[in-house]
């Protein structure tokens, strides 16, 4: 498995250069629909051991849009959450010990990606975030990640800090996602050196896009088409929230990986 992907990945290294996109030889199709991008083994420091996860991506057959463009926007829902402690009311945004955090297995989570990614040379030309802990907490462990990999490279990538993506009609949060949909239609891909990455929350994601999204998940979204949703990107081992998801019913906003079309439409049970 992967063996195509663990030699190119090998040669690089050895070359002492790396890829400025994924290559369509980490792909290793799970389905129809459905592709995944693993770690080489070893290369970097660190192998696939370390970092027992892959990157799932939908739909397969669209890997050239998501993943080879600049000029594409990765919208992402921060990590995955202690949902035993639920943000105070009105609770400002930086008022991080009132908050719902990342629970531990988020932030190791996070970091996974964060390696995953920067072992798939997916690099980012410009990266936005909200002003909650939880959204700031989701960067550090990602930036942890691609240290893990390539340390240095992450401070590569301009950071912006925006309440344009604050939770969406909290204290002190986005009003409305007009901002956000600005924000996103007016990237052209920069200096070409990645997509834009934009960390943001459910209801402001499931408001523009009409996708209900897992937390840690990313859509990856097209400025050039009315930011149209090209598919999702996300751990292997990810899953639907308590918060947002009904997963006691078989009818829940999520589908099994077999089911088609990338992510999903859905119903919100609670905020963000």
């Amino acid at each position: 498995m992967y063996k195509s992907f663990f030699a190119a990945a090998m040669l690089s290294v050895a070359g002492g250069a790396a890829l400025s996109h994924p290559s369509p030889d980490a792909v290793e199709p799970v389905t129809q629909f459905v592709g995944e991008m693993a770690a080489p083994m070893p290369s970097g420091g660190i192998d696939k051991s370390q970092v027992d996860n892959a990157l799932r991506f939908e739909p397969i057959q669209s890997f050239d849009e998501m993943f080879l463009r600049d000029d594409v926007v990765f919208l992402m829902r921060h990590g995955p959450t202690d949902w035993s402690k639920l943000d105070q009311k009105d609770v400002a945004p930086k008022d991080c010990g009132n908050q719902r955090p990342l629970s531990e297995e988020g932030a190791e989570d996070m970091r996974d990606l964060g390696a995953l990614l920067a072992f798939n040379d997916i690099t980012f030309g410009q990266v936005v975030v909200s002003e909650w802990c939880r959204n700031q907490q989701t960067y550090a462990e990602l930036r942890a990640g691609y240290d893990r990999v390539d340390e240095g490279v992450w401070e590569t990538f301009p950071k912006m800090d925006s309440d344009d993506l604050n939770l969406l009609l909290s204290l002190q949060g986005a009003p409305n996602v007009t901002n956000l949909g600005q924000l996103i239609s007016t990237w052209d891909g920069g200096k070409g050196e990645g997509p834009m990455l934009v960390i943001s929350h459910f209801t402001n994601i499931q408001e523009l896009t009409e996708f209900a999204v897992y937390e840690g998940e990313i859509l990856v979204v097209d400025p050039k088409r009315d930011n149209r949703v090209l598919g999702y990107l996300r751990l292997k081992t990810a899953e639907p929230d308590v918060g947002h998801f009904n997963v006691a019913q078989e009818d829940a906003s999520f589908r099994d990986d077999d089911a088609g079309p990338a992510a999903v439409k859905g119903e919100t049970t609670s905020g963000d």
